[in-house]
């Protein structure tokens, strides 16, 4: 009897644990619309979850509401109250009921009573706050938050909150103001303000910013207020004020130059060469030798100077020789050595390719390989140039040999690849086709995008090419003039162009002919004739491997060099629609977007 009645008991148990109302369903049923249901459910899990009972009573509430159950929801909600009179959200919710029955008088009263409630509990105000935003009603929110500031005595209490409600509510100037004096209440959110400011504040309103923080300094000079106006120049770009900026800021602080250093950096990359040479030289001058940032704003200073002078392609010999009497004179004090390596590497780089004299610039890659304690990888950069070098004088034996140490050295590093490619390069220069083109291929699934790229296009060219309707003979022509014009030997190889353009006439390669032509005029800063030769390639060799190259380079030349942006767009767009399983396209949709004005990561 008594295991009976344990039995009977047990599955009284059951039962009741089964009887139990499910949240999921009760969820699934609000989703659905079915709100009667809901509602009851919601209803029976309020009084048998005391601890949940907030959470199912604003669904339960929603529930009587979409079903104009008012009655019900006002008996609701009196009830809630007198169980939980200090949660000043319900009376919000209270507010809600009485404008859904058409009452704003008496809602208004509520949210009254709601803000008359609210305590000196962070969490209280910023609860109500929210639930007043959620329900759009911001004017009450942010006279919570002006509340919640008083009873803590601290009008910058709730600063932030202030600024992201008038940022919702679309008050700019306001939104503003609270931000900055969240910033001066604590400097260390300066980041969480800089991201928020970057996200949504349009570039028309940066001036508006940089208007109230000039007023601010010139009451109080805080350096968070400084800092900030500096990075609202380099917002748009204007690196020179931003450079004003932070070298009083750095004086002020006494700081080594770290932002001085990086915004010239950012200045170079944006071709503001003059607010990087500013920003380098105020490092050399004010900071010293012993000076961290010393070597290293010597050699950008260096790098920044000399591609003022290339980048323009207007410099003279004079001006080349000027840039190599600075290189010279540096080294002459310091030497060569660990810190100037990369240094001696530049003026090789200069004497080589600029002012044509390869034998300095071999003596001095050569001394620089032979010093000791000079990093790995710049004695293996140093050794590839180096054998560029040897290539373009001449010397091929040399330059193989220098060209496989790297590789060996540095198998399975970015350098090795390099030196990988460009020792199939010269295979191919040499016309050995299928050795080289199979070392192409295998490079094609390089970590370098660049390199991988140009991997594909010889890759490619070589299959082409190569035993279809162009001979070997013609293909070794062609790659005998593409070493000429790496040698700088220009006049050669057009030359040599020329005789095979006549004496194959039948061949495939013309598209590639005017492609390296226009190559050519480019070196030699003949600019409206490049981009005729490109223009030729689009038109009447559009299907042949050339055309998506020589539609982006054409566009490149346009967009940097002859001022035509508009013109410039048309054919990045030509090249993204038409062209769009290149590997070019992407890029050219990229540069089109920012030419159209477009906000580009």
């Amino acid at each position: 009897m008594r295991l009976m009645l344990l039995s009977v008991a047990g599955w009284a148990f059951v039962a009741a644990a089964f009887a139990q109302p499910n949240p999921e369903l009760a969820n699934q049923y609000f989703q659905n619309g079915e709100y009667a249901k809901a509602a009851e459910l919601y209803r029976q899990l309020m009084e048998s979850n005391k601890n949940f009972g907030e959470v199912y009573f604003d669904r339960y509430l929603t529930c009587l509401i979409n079903l104009e159950r008012y009655a019900d929801a006002e008996d609701a909600l009196k009830r809630q109250i007198k169980r939980s009179p200090n949660n000043v959200r319900l009376y919000v919710s209270y507010g809600n009921l009485y404008e859904q029955m058409g009452k704003p008088e008496e809602a208004e009263k509520q949210y009254e009573e709601a803000i008359a409630r609210v305590t000196v509990d962070y969490s209280s105000i910023y609860s109500l706050a929210e639930a007043f935003a959620q329900a759009a009603k911001f004017d009450y929110a942010i006279r919570t938050y002006e509340r919640g500031n008083q009873l803590a005595k601290d009008p910058r209490r709730f600063a932030f909150q202030l600024a992201e409600i008038y940022r919702r509510k679309g008050e700019t100037t306001k939104m503003l103001e609270y931000y900055l004096n969240h910033i001066e209440a604590d400097p260390s959110r300066m980041s969480v303000v800089q991201t928020q400011l970057a996200r949504y504040l349009p570039e028309a309103d940066y001036p508006e910013l940089q208007r109230q923080l000039y007023a601010r300094l010139q009451v109080k000079d805080l350096p968070e207020l400084t800092e900030l106006l500096a990075w609202t120049f380099i917002q748009r770009k204007d690196y020179k004020n931003a450079m004003r900026q932070y070298r009083a800021l750095d004086k002020r602080l006494n700081e080594p130059g770290h932002r001085v250093f990086q915004l010239a950096n950012d200045a170079a990359n944006a071709r503001d060469y003059e607010t990087a040479i500013a920003g380098y030289e105020y490092i050399i001058q004010e900071k010293g030798r012993q000076n961290p940032f010393f070597f290293s704003a010597k050699g950008e200073l260096m790098k920044v100077r000399r591609r003022k002078i290339t980048d323009g392609y207007n410099y003279t010999l004079q001006d080349l020789r000027a840039l190599e009497s600075d290189y010279e004179q540096f080294l002459a004090e310091y030497g060569i050595s660990r810190s100037t390596a990369q240094l001696v590497i530049e003026l090789a780089e200069l004497e080589a390719l600029y002012i044509n004299d390869l034998p300095k610039a071999i003596h001095l890659l050569e001394t620089l390989v032979q010093t000791a304690g000079i990093q790995r990888a710049v004695v293996g950069r140093a050794k590839i140039n180096l054998a560029d070098y040897y290539l373009m004088s001449g010397d091929i034996w040399e330059s193989t040999l220098l060209y496989s140490q790297v590789d060996k050295e540095f198998r399975e590093e970015m350098l090795g690849q390099e030196a990988r490619f460009k020792n199939a390069r010269l295979s191919y220069f040499k016309g050995d086709f299928e050795w080289a083109q199979a070392q192409f291929d295998a490079l094609k699934a390089s970590t370098s995008k660049l390199l991988a790229n140009d991997a594909i296009d010889l890759s490619v060219f070589i299959m082409d090419n190569l035993n279809t309707d162009a001979t070997t003979e013609a293909m070794a022509i062609y790659a005998q003039a593409e070493l000429l014009v790496f040698q700088n030997r220009f006049s050669e190889a057009i030359r040599l162009l020329d005789s095979l353009r006549f004496t194959f006439p039948q061949t495939g390669l013309q598209d590639d002919i005017l492609y390296l032509k226009a190559q050519i005029a480019e070196k030699r800063r003949q600019y409206t004739e490049a981009a005729a030769f490109y223009a030729e390639i689009v038109e009447k060799h559009g299907d042949d491997i050339r055309a998506d190259n020589a539609l982006y380079a054409w566009a490149m030349l346009l967009e940097e060099r002859l001022g035509q942006p508009q013109k410039a767009m048309e054919l990045y767009e030509k090249l993204f629609v038409d062209y769009s399983s290149s590997v070019l396209a992407v890029d050219a949709r990229k540069r089109f977007r920012i030419l159209r004005g477009d906000k580009v990561q």
